[in-house]
Formats: C-alpha cells, structure tokens, sequence
C-alpha cells in the first residue's frame, strides 16, 4: 500500500431459508467450536480456527443504478478438528441462506465481521467441506474497508488489512491462503476486472459475465472487484507472461507509465527471483483515493499514482502478496521493502542516483526529529502499521546493506523472499535470517533500527560507506 499522503511528506436447519432464528452461539471453551479469532496482536478476531480454506469461488451481479450486489460465494475447506460450529468472516449485505455440504445450516451474524455457523451434521476432522453463503443488498462507500464507489457509478473493492469480508465471506486471515475465483454478472456496458486471469468475457442480452481465476494462493485484503467503464492495455513480457491493465474513463493519463510494465517487472526479478504469478497488470481508478494497493497480481492505482507508486506496488507482488506477513506486527517486510525498492534501488539502478547521498540527507534532515523515530519498526503498534515503514523503513534497509555489503544483503533478501514463496514469514525470522548470511553481528544494529523510537547510535547509522 502506498498512501498519497506519502508525496508530501518524507516519505432448524430447513427453516433458515425464511428465518433467521438461530441456537445460541457457542461456548469459547468448546472444543468443538472453531475459534471465531486467531489472536493477531492487533486484529485478534481476524481469521477463524478449526478449518483451512482451499479455494474461494465468488459468483457476484452488480447494479451500478442502485448499488445493489447480489452474490453466492462458495468456501472449500478442509476441517482440522471436530467442528459442530465454526466461523467465517463477513460484514457485507443481508445473508439470506447458508449451506453447509448441501444441507441447510443455522448461522448468526456477531461482532463486525463475525459469520458464526451450525452444519446440521458436524464436521469431522481432516475432511474437505463446503460452505455455500447466499446474499444481497445496498452497498455505500468506505474510506479504504472494502466497497469504494466510482464516479461512473462503478465501483471497486480496495482496503488494507481489511476489505474482502465487505463482499465475500472467508477466513480473513494472512495465515490461511486460498485460490480465488470470481464469476461477475454486469450491464453489458460495464467492464469488470479482476485478480489473475480472465477465463471467460461473454454478452448475453443486456448482460456481461466475466470470469476470473488467481491460480496462486492468495490472502483476502489482496482480492478485489472493479467495475467500470474501463479502457484497455494488453501486453506481454518476453516471457510470454500475459499483461493486462485497465483504465477507468478520467485515467488514461497513467497510461504511458503502465506501458512500461514490462520493464518495472524484468527489473524487480533481477533483485528478488521470478515473477511469482501467471498474469500481471493494474487497475487505474479516477476516484479520490487516498491510497494505492497491492492487489494481487494487479494492483490498484489511485489518480496521483506516479512512476514511484507503480514500482512500489510491483515490488509487492513479492514482498507481501507472494510471501506475506504471519501477524500485522510484521508488516516492515512487506513495505519497508517496497519502499526501499521505489526510493533508492530504482533510481540507483535505472536512474544513475546518488543514493549514499539521499540517505545521509534524510538522516541530517530528521535525526534530531522526535517524531521521526517515535514509531518502531518491529511491532509498529495497531493503528501506526502504515507510519513509520514508508520513511524509516528505506533507511533501514540501506543502513543494513552497507553494514552486510551488496553480494550478501542482495543474496540474502533475494533468497529470503523467493525461499517464502506462497508462505508467510515474520520480522524475527528474517533477522535470523540476515545475520546467518554475515560474519557481522547484527545484534545491536537490528536492535537500533528495529525496536527502539529513538534515532540509533552513530555506529549503525553510517555504517561502510555511509560514514562522512
């Protein structure tokens, strides 16, 4: 995620049909519930116990006219206990049916996004299952937790860490990856895109019905829909790999920076491995967003996105959507490296910069402010995840690199993404990490940079050639 912000600054089961009558929710200390939370430290109701999701198939129509969402979203999983009720994430419009392995199950909704479930045989450990939701209603605009309404009359899906529980029901955890496949239904006029490849685009009457299928793992933030009235930019990398971006009707200005995709991508796998997925792109909005994201395999693009944006959200596709984050306190890998990939490696590298000089700048220019390092970067704190790692982060990453030098910080952070593939990893395994990669001891250096709200020491600071 890359904020606007950023440019200026530093930085009875058959009766559910008809009711909604349900059991009481179950006791916590059931050992047949699954856990309605997976106790992130700053989320601790995101995601659910009991079950792993394997695949998401969403089947959604959209009236731009009156904003209504009519959708029907299936959830493949596999129980990991015995399971009598168990939950899902969800805080979008009016449920009307939920089916559990094709028979009807009690449900009842709790907390903000708390989907709570009843089959009307219990699941049995270590079996695959299917949950099928039925829903319908209005939907109205957020500032970044799911729906965002278009000036067309479109509308998108965008919002980190939460957003896909606002249209599809799922377990909203980075924990607990899935494939993800979307069948949207339209008036013949719209455009709809999506995560992955387009399977299927076909009018029937008055209607579009697009298909979409993001074959790699995916976690629920990453998923996203977006209708409107879009212009299109097909491409391909000499790879074969095909690229597709769209553009709603007042951003065709981004136009010229997304013809150099090809560039961005061949430049961002000389530093971190393969492009980790089938397709990429993006999808370029004209409404007043405050914010770019990562949306997997085409991210979305506010109207103030930039050369710098673009490269930043690329550099994501790796660091954070192909391996991703274990809790929300590690969020500094995933934008403490698209940060530092944005400001320093691509002018360095494609640019001719000076980047030894932009960092000594910035540290001149900041070291005496309090505020500067009175957020961490281990363990930023909920609230402050998306502060502190757009501008320490960068400086971070350049002050480890000259302390390890470039052939082993570059070997290390290349195969510690590319050895996460699909995964997930922490802040304290990637410094584990890092200092099995040098004979240096990082010990106190992490320990400057990372855990402490004050600038560090001068020693860590202006390490190698950093030093004046």
């Amino acid at each position: 995620m890359r904020h606007s912000w950023w440019r200026y600054t530093v930085v009875g089961a058959a009766l559910l049909a008809v009711t909604n009558t349900v059991p009481a929710q179950a006791d916590p200390g059931d050992p047949f519930a699954g856990a309605p939370g997976l106790g992130d430290p700053y989320y601790p109701l995101d995601g659910n116990g009991g079950y792993d999701a394997e695949n998401y198939d969403v089947t959604l129509g959209y009236d731009p006219a009156s904003h209504v969402i009519t959708g029907s979203t299936r959830v493949d999983a596999v129980a990991t206990q015995a399971l009598h009720t168990f939950d899902l994430d969800y805080s979008g419009p009016q449920i009307s049916k939920v089916s559990v392995n094709n028979l009807p199950a009690w449900f009842t909704r709790t907390q903000e996004h708390e989907l709570v479930v009843t089959p009307m045989l219990p699941l049995l450990p270590g079996l695959p299952f299917t949950v099928q939701v039925e829903y319908a209603g209005e939907i109205t605009g957020t500032d970044g937790e799911g729906w965002i309404l278009s000036p067309s009359g479109g509308a998108f899906v965008a919002g980190e860490p939460h957003s896909a529980s606002a249209w599809y029901p799922l377990n909203d955890t980075p924990l607990d990856k899935a494939t993800f496949a979307l069948h949207a239904t339209v008036p013949a006029e719209w455009e709809v895109m999506s995560n992955g490849l387009k399977i299927r685009d076909e009018l029937h009457g008055a209607n579009r019905t697009v298909d979409w299928e993001m074959r790699q793992p995916v976690v629920g933030y990453l998923t996203t829909i977006a209708i409107d009235k879009f212009e299109f930019l097909a491409q391909q990398r000499a790879d074969g790999t095909p690229l597709l971006s769209a553009f709603a009707p007042q951003a065709e200005k981004a136009r010229a920076v997304e013809t150099r995709l090809p560039e961005f991508l061949d430049f961002l796998e000389t530093l971190y491995g393969p492009y980790p997925f089938d397709t990429a792109g993006g999808i370029y909005v004209d409404t007043d967003l405050q914010f770019s994201l990562e949306t997997q395999s085409r991210p979305i693009y506010a109207p103030w996105t930039d050369l710098d944006t673009v490269v930043h959200e690329l550099t994501h596709q790796w660091w954070g959507d192909s391996m991703s984050v274990k809790q929300w306190s590690d969020i500094c890998l995933n934008e403490c490296f698209a940060s530092y990939t944005a400001d320093y490696l691509w002018p360095e590298r494609m640019e001719g910069k000076d980047v030894d000089a932009q960092y000594r700048e910035a540290v001149a220019k900041y070291r005496d402010d309090a505020k500067f390092w009175q957020i961490t970067l281990q363990n930023p704190g909920v609230g402050n995840e998306f502060t502190s790692v757009y501008y320490r982060g960068p400086l971070f990453l350049h002050a480890l690199r000259r302390t390890m030098g470039d052939a082993a910080f570059f070997g290390a952070v290349h195969d510690f993404v590319d050895g996460h593939r699909y995964g997930n990893a922490s802040m304290p395994e990637f410094r584990q990490f890092m200092q099995s990669r040098t004979p240096t001891d990082l010990t106190g250096f992490f320990a400057a940079w990372l855990d402490h709200a004050e600038p560090p020491a001068d020693e860590f600071l202006y390490p190698g050639s950093l030093r004046s």
